[in-house]
């Protein structure tokens, strides 16, 4: 009997994980100055220093899970300012880089600006298409911004602290270079502080 197909979607976006991607994190330990692995390379830390997950690279390997973003690919897009569904650079104008973001606009007078985020910018031909397959942009709805400006100052990931002297996982946040907590999170994807923000329209880019 032969093997059936896999059902491939039309669009799978450039940060999703793919089922064949395994997770190949060893177990962290406590160290003088933070989290570490015992067999450290030194590829596991960005430049600022924080300590990442390891995750396969086979991206088309398996089913994709839209709920899951490969490291090593959002940390890419964000570093570069990519757009996470085709991978391709963000686009930009006069108003600044295309970025969809969750639409939590009661949160605080002002907002978008100031806000901390995961999500990889977009270009104008894949932004309804990361409102759709984006499960965090799906379920809140999605509103499109013009950034002016963006620093990659932080990380997202599972932090940790030791209790009666063992190393036990604390909670999962966004935790800024300059916090001391950064030695003891492990980092899952690359965070941007936003500035300069315009709202502007979903399908056009203009400004409302």
């Amino acid at each position: 009997m032969n093997a059936q197909p896999l059902n491939r979607p039309d669009t799978v976006p450039y940060i999703t994980a793919w089922s064949g991607e395994q997770r190949l994190t060893p177990a962290v330990i406590a160290t003088a100055r933070g989290i570490a692995y015992s067999d450290e390379v030194p590829h596991d830390r960005d430049a600022d220093g924080a300590l990442w997950v390891r995750r396969a690279l086979h991206p088309g390997r398996g089913r994709p899970r839209y709920s899951r973003v490969h490291p090593r690919r959002q940390r890419r897009a964000m570093a570069r300012l990519l757009c996470q569904i085709c991978g391709s650079p963000a686009d930009r104008d006069e108003h600044g880089v295309l970025w969809l973001l969750e639409d939590d606009h009661t949160d605080w007078t002002g907002w978008p600006e100031g806000l901390v985020t995961v999500h990889p910018p977009v270009c104008p031909p894949c932004a309804p298409k990361a409102a759709g397959l984006c499960p965090h942009l799906r379920d809140t709805g999605a509103v499109a911004v013009r950034v002016r400006d963006s620093v990659l100052d932080g990380v997202h990931g599972q932090t940790y602290r030791l209790h009666n002297g063992r190393l036990v996982p604390d909670r999962q946040a966004i935790v800024l270079y300059e916090q001391p907590e950064i030695r003891w999170t492990l980092a899952a994807q690359a965070a941007r502080t936003l500035s300069g923000c315009t709202l502007v329209d979903l399908h056009t880019g203009r400004p409302l």
